[in-house]
């Protein structure tokens, strides 16, 4: 979608148009709802968390701002919104860094970036040497190549600075590239 027809379904959102809110539900649930899994870890907690926040979405849609992109806004909110959710379930008031004790996203061999490097290795072996990364590098590894953000949408969405996402992408890079050659080592 454009960015002109995203302000569009955006700015028809905000004056309750009932097709729109569709729209924008239809194309951005199943990446919000993996995201939002990715975090919780639990399919019920996400289910109920992504209906709430679409709900809420609708009922605060006069009191949002103008947009130009879309998933940025959504991906950012829908974050806040399922931590919020974790810490009242969990009971945990933590006033900082919330982002490295809560969002630990665990990749599945299904989930393998598509990568000349990693098409050569077996998938369980990058599921665990993805894994085995912090969780703030799996963080942003996902956002990039699984919701195909950019790194300044992932950098507003984790709450953290443009070259702190451009590090962590390079740290966990280059992390798997060195993990990758001692496996090859040893598996010559």
């Amino acid at each position: 979608m454009k960015k002109t027809s995203e302000k569009i379904l955006w700015s028809l959102l905000k004056d309750g148009d009932l097709k729109a809110y569709g729209v924008l539900f239809k194309k951005y649930y199943t990446s919000l709802y993996n995201y939002g899994l990715k975090i919780s870890g639990n399919k019920v907690i996400t289910e109920d968390s992504i209906q709430e926040f679409f709900m809420y979405l609708y009922e605060h849609r006069e009191n949002l701002s103008d947009l130009n992109v879309i998933a940025p806004y959504l991906f950012t909110s829908y974050r806040r919104f399922i931590i919020k959710i974790l810490q009242k379930k969990q009971k945990i008031h933590m006033v900082r860094d919330i982002n490295e004790n809560i969002v630990d996203i665990q990749s599945s061999p299904e989930e393998l970036l598509t990568n000349k490097e990693f098409n050569d290795f077996k998938n369980k072996n990058l599921h665990i040497l993805l894994n085995k990364l912090p969780n703030r590098q799996r963080e942003v590894l996902y956002l990039k190549y699984n919701c195909e953000l950019k790194t300044q949408d992932i950098s507003e969405i984790m709450g953290i600075n443009y070259q702190s996402v451009v590090n962590n992408i390079h740290k966990a890079i280059k992390g798997l590239r060195e993990e990758i050659k001692i496996l090859q080592l040893f598996n010559s």
